[in-house]
């Protein structure tokens, strides 16, 4: 390749300009198949907990992975989890359900609560094979947890601005995408109905 001041470029790659990556809906699950998760088993009972926690807390794996009993304490009769999310570096305070906290077992000496939890290709595949024997054919990953929360919350009524903050995010147009969805799931549920025979 020859540039504009005649000098002759033999790195083709110099001319190829960077290619955005596009913006692809997450994975979500709905709360019947949630409910399919809860039984069936999983080979893993630490990664069965961890995902259905991430799905009525809407963690990250990072902050589920680290999440500490010291992290816990209980504020009028309701459970409440305080600590530094991992991607942003910012304090969050989240009340969890009882359901939720039932997941994390019992106090062990203010360590880790998900003992045993490790993120690699293996847990990645065995997520996948416990969702296939819950008769789920999704692409699952552990941050579809995450987005089974959020879509969760809006399918619900529950303001975005309220999603944003539970999520952890710092502007509220990153919790937009989870409405997006949403308009599309009315969208294809309103071309379910019956033709009447008009």
């Amino acid at each position: 390749m020859t540039s504009s001041k005649g000098i002759i470029n033999r790195n083709p790659l110099a001319q190829v300009k960077s290619i955005k990556a596009e913006s692809t809906e997450g994975t979500y699950l709905t709360i019947e198949e949630v409910r399919e998760l809860v039984k069936t088993d999983c080979r893993y009972d630490v990664l069965k907990r961890a995902f259905l926690f991430s799905c009525l807390t809407g963690l990250r794996w990072s902050d589920i992975n680290k999440l500490d009993w010291s992290d816990v304490n209980q504020l009028d009769g309701v459970h409440r989890i305080t600590f530094n999310q991992q991607k942003t570096k910012t304090l969050q305070y989240l009340d969890i359900t009882e359901q939720a906290f039932k997941l994390m077992g019992e106090p062990e000496n203010q360590e880790r609560v998900f003992q045993g939890l490790k993120y690699s290709s293996w847990m990645n595949v065995e997520l996948l094979c416990w969702c296939m024997a819950a008769g789920i054919a999704k692409h699952v990953t552990f941050h579809s947890g995450r987005h089974t929360f959020a879509v969760s919350l809006l399918s619900r009524g529950v303001d975005i601005y309220t999603a944003s903050k539970l999520l952890g995010h710092s502007e509220v147009k990153t919790t937009q995408i989870y409405s997006d969805i949403i308009d599309s799931v009315r969208k294809e549920a309103m071309h379910k109905i019956p033709d009447i025979g008009l």
